[in-house]
């Protein structure tokens, strides 16, 4: 698919699935400005995708941060006068108890998750308003949800919270938004191989969990999830809005668990 002419921003850009959606969006021609908490990270995230000819910058950005975000997107409009695309990918998680967990540690994953892509979301979509009504240009916004806004874990409540909310959030955005010409849609990946995921799934046993839960019998990989940003970006999904496209190898569909030869299991 052909982006061109889009100019996009990716929050958690440095690596996992942000690095896969940046990366993927400069392939098919996007200029890609990267943001991240970790400066190096992401400063070596875009000098990767440079030297593979794409157009990538990095911008250090904590998107909880209000003054932070309006950075970012200043530097997006002065690089490149617009900007058409936003995924908001940043996140973290907190693992504990419930009874264990802790207030700050609760609000500390929802204003990373849900309250900073409500921050981008604003000043994203306020710079795509004007663009709208300039010239016609349409925005799309793009959210990083997860399998988790529908099912959870016993030790990763602010986590599921936040995703569940985000979804929400997506709604809440596309009706309000679709009078500038901006469509707003989520992404809900399944157990995908990014660092996140290894962090809580460490040895063999997790790994099998995660394979017995998904009928197709295997973790997925951050590009099949950056392959549907650039669907959902593209013009191809001009009807699109709303929604969440859950990119799970049947997760959600599955009340039970399969074992290695993809044989339901009670």
């Amino acid at each position: 698919m052909d982006l061109g002419d889009k100019v996009a921003i990716v929050t958690g850009a440095a690596r996992g699935i942000g690095y896969a959606c940046a990366e993927r969006f400069a392939r098919e021609g996007a200029r890609v400005m990267l943001a991240d908490i970790d400066e190096a990270a992401g400063t070596e995230a875009a000098s990767v995708i440079r030297e593979a000819g794409g157009n990538a910058q990095f911008v250090a950005c904590d998107v909880s941060d209000r003054l932070d975000v309006h950075n970012l997107v200043a530097a997006t409009i002065e690089a490149h006068d617009r900007v058409d695309v936003l995924i908001n990918n940043a996140a973290i998680v907190h693992a504990a108890d419930f009874l264990d967990l802790t207030e700050h540690d609760f609000e500390r994953v929802m204003k990373v998750n849900l309250t900073g892509a409500f921050i981008t979301g604003q000043a994203v979509a306020r710079e795509m308003r004007r663009q709208f009504d300039e010239d016609q240009r349409q925005g799309v916004i793009i959210n990083m949800s997860s399998v988790n806004a529908q099912v959870a874990f016993p030790d990763q409540v602010p986590y599921v919270v936040s995703k569940g909310g985000l979804n929400q959030l997506t709604r809440g955005m596309a009706v309000s938004l679709a009078k500038y010409g901006i469509r707003v849609n989520a992404i809900g990946p399944g157990s995908v191989s990014t660092g996140m995921l290894r962090a809580v799934n460490a040895d063999d046993a997790g790994r099998a969990r995660l394979e017995s839960r998904t009928p197709m019998g295997r973790v997925g990989s951050p590009d099949e999830v950056a392959g549907v940003a650039v669907f959902l970006a593209s013009d191809d999904a001009s009807y699109i809005t709303g929604e969440c496209i859950y990119v799970d190898g049947g997760r959600l569909a599955l009340n039970q668990t399969v074992d290695g030869q993809y044989r339901a299991c009670t």
